[in-house]
């Protein structure tokens, strides 16, 4: 009896213990947040699994910092987990930049820049300076990734979710570009007056991380031509930088064609010749109409360029202005100028999502047509506060000395909003299908595939400032130190209209992250921490204390 006994304990171990090596060696991770957040996208999976190479991923997360940065390296150490999981060939490790002694040189020259985030703890607010950010090498080359999302106007623990809802994003963007055979191709038109190469500077060395980058010659060397073609089709996207000069009919042609067989376009057009910087030293300008000869070209992709200058009250970028002299000596001040409205996105677009306002300069308004096949996005709009200004017509900076409340400005802001910069997309017709310039045109295109398109109504969103020959920042403000959202939202345009793998939508990632009131926690801090010590204890005590009464009980009887 007691060898079947110990036979049959021996079996039973047996299973459990086989058992449990069959669940060891089954990996089968469950979800079950509301949000989803550590689940990869079917587009992610499929490119890691494309990873054929080492890939390492250096995170520099490691240190002496709050809790709320330690969330950010957890959930980026689960992300890149993930990653390794479907991929062997990743690997990654956490990087201390003190312990290391990496100078903030080296991290700088890396395509880093420090973070100076507010953090609160114990509800007494503190700034810390860190470098947030992870570095991936692949087959001898590399990229770096933020990993904190830089928007103003937000608490330290709104940037902390948006941050946390980028990470897929900014990861398999990175991994994306190094893993392609080729860099896309991305070219710049010159032959219109555009922005110089000055003016461009900083938006081109964003641009050059990610793509191919240059300037599109014509042959004749002054107008674009239907031989021009086969080299724009080399192409997979143009920008065109606030031309000057009138497009001829070949050009549009030219232009047209590349779209029709699948060119992306990125286009920023001022419809009106106004200059701050001219206004700025005559402080009086006469706004008059560009003659571009683009109307019909853009009506027949679905969208009209206006000539009405907008005003936005509400939503105005300041400027920094004279507005008085005491003893001789100049008073500047920040002064609101509706000339320049801020653009705020309500659609929450991945283009969009989460980078600081747009500054526009002299922007005009923009309709959107009914066009079959076609859909439309409005990117940025004015405020329903909005006023429209008709050219030729004189601008003056005294405006800007002139209260909001002045009965000058009763009944001029009642516009409504206005679109700045939309998204077009669909199957694009072509504007000469029937006409009869089409007639000889060898492998004419009468309608493109699926296509994109981006209109903005202002040249300007991709002009840096230049200061004694220097070029800043693009979105820089140099008079008042404001650095505005408009070199992430080119970047972001010309990423949307060049992804293949709908990667952009992943920047429509939302967590719900379940704050803690910390100044509730701080104020009830003893409370708390007397709770959570005598609690257990007390429980404890509790089922002690009712072992030993059932056990006398039973043993008594």
């Amino acid at each position: 009896m007691k060898f079947f006994k110990k036979i049959n304990i021996s079996l039973v171990t047996l299973l459990i213990g086989g058992l449990f090596l069959a669940i060891g060696s089954i990996y089968k991770r469950l979800d079950l947040t509301s949000d989803k957040r550590y689940t990869l996208t079917e587009n992610t999976r499929q490119l890691l699994q494309k990873i054929d190479a080492p890939m390492d991923i250096d995170v520099y997360l490691e240190g002496d910092f709050p809790a709320d940065f330690k969330q950010l390296q957890s959930e980026t150490l689960s992300l890149l987990d993930e990653f390794k999981r479907i991929n062997s060939n990743i690997n990654y490790q956490l990087v201390d930049p003190i312990k290391e002694k990496l100078s903030q040189d080296t991290l700088q020259a890396m395509g880093m820049s420090p973070s100076a985030l507010r953090v609160e703890k114990d509800g007494v607010s503190s700034q810390i300076i860190l470098f947030p950010y992870a570095t991936i090498k692949y087959k001898g080359f590399g990229h770096t990734v933020p990993l904190i999302i830089s928007q103003t106007g937000v608490t330290g623990d709104e940037q902390m979710a948006k941050s946390i809802e980028n990470l897929e994003y900014g990861f398999i963007s990175a991994v994306d570009k190094l893993s392609n055979e080729r860099l896309k191709n991305v070219g710049i038109l010159v032959n219109q007056k555009e922005l110089n190469r000055l003016e461009m500077f900083s938006l081109a060395n964003r641009i050059i991380q990610n793509y191919n980058f240059g300037p599109i010659f014509p042959k004749d060397s002054q107008t674009l031509t239907l031989q021009d073609l086969p080299t724009l089709k080399k192409y997979e996207a143009i920008l065109i930088a606030k031309p000057r000069k009138a497009f001829t009919d070949e050009e549009k042609i030219t232009i047209d064609q590349y779209i029709m067989n699948g060119g992306k376009t990125l286009w920023a057009i001022d419809q009106v010749n106004a200059e701050m910087d001219t206004l700025l030293k005559s402080s009086k300008i006469l706004a008059y109409p560009y003659e571009l000869n683009l109307t019909d070209l853009l009506f027949s992709y679905g969208i009209r360029i206006n000539s009405g200058i907008i005003k936005d009250i509400k939503n105005p970028t300041y400027i920094n202005l004279q507005v008085g002299e005491v003893q001789g000596n100049a008073q500047n001040a920040r002064v609101p100028w509706v000339y320049f409205p801020m653009g705020f996105s309500l659609n929450n677009h991945p283009i969009t999502k989460n980078i600081n306002p747009v500054s526009f300069q002299f922007p005009t308004s923009i309709d959107t047509l009914d066009t079959p096949g076609i859909k439309k996005t409005i990117l940025y709009q004015s405020s329903p506060y909005t006023g429209l200004q008709g050219v030729p017509s004189y601008i003056s900076l005294e405006e800007a000395k002139i209260s909001v409340r002045d009965s000058i400005y009763r009944n001029v802001f009642n516009k409504g909003s206005k679109i700045i910069a939309v998204l077009l997309e669909g199957k694009f017709t072509s504007a000469y299908k029937d006409r009869i310039e089409s007639k000889g045109i060898k492998n004419f295109v009468n309608q493109s595939k699926n296509n994109k398109m981006i209109v903005i109504s202002d040249g300007d969103i991709a002009r840096n400032q230049v200061i004694k020959g220097q070029p800043l920042p693009l979105g820089f403000d140099y008079s008042t130190g404001i650095t505005y959202g408009n070199e992430e939202f080119l970047i972001n345009a010309l990423d949307y209209l060049l992804d293949d793998h709908g990667l952009m939508l992943l920047r429509n990632r939302t967590v719900q992250m379940r704050m803690l009131n910390k100044p509730l926690i701080a104020q009830d801090k003893s409370y708390w921490q007397w709770l959570n010590l005598c609690v257990p204890i007390i429980l404890v005590s509790i089922v002690g204390g009712l072992f030993i009464f059932v056990r006398r009980k039973k043993f008594s009887s």
